[in-house]
């Protein structure tokens, strides 16, 4: 009789325990997920730190710099020009 008064204990134990398999799975794969999303954001020169996420610029030369820009500007004033 003494047994039978435990099976609803072990039972109990078992949804917690299997309750606890579920929530570490989900705790698992939510760090994999976050993981993941790092390394891409890394890829694009974005990375994460205490202080916020900070954006890395690529490196351009002075000279293509000024080469876009001038290329900008002129399309600019060919274009308003034209319509005049």
């Amino acid at each position: 009789m003494g047994a039978l008064n435990l099976i609803p204990l072990f039972i109990l134990f078992a949804v917690v325990a299997g309750l606890g398999w579920v929530g570490y799975q989900i705790f698992l794969y939510s760090e994999e997920l976050a993981e993941r999303g790092t390394k891409h954001m890394e890829k694009k020169n974005v990375v994460f730190t205490k202080d916020g996420a900070k954006v890395g610029v690529r490196e351009v030369s002075a000279e293509k710099y000024t080469d876009r820009t001038q290329k900008a500007f002129v399309k600019t004033w060919n274009a308003a020009t034209e319509k005049r």
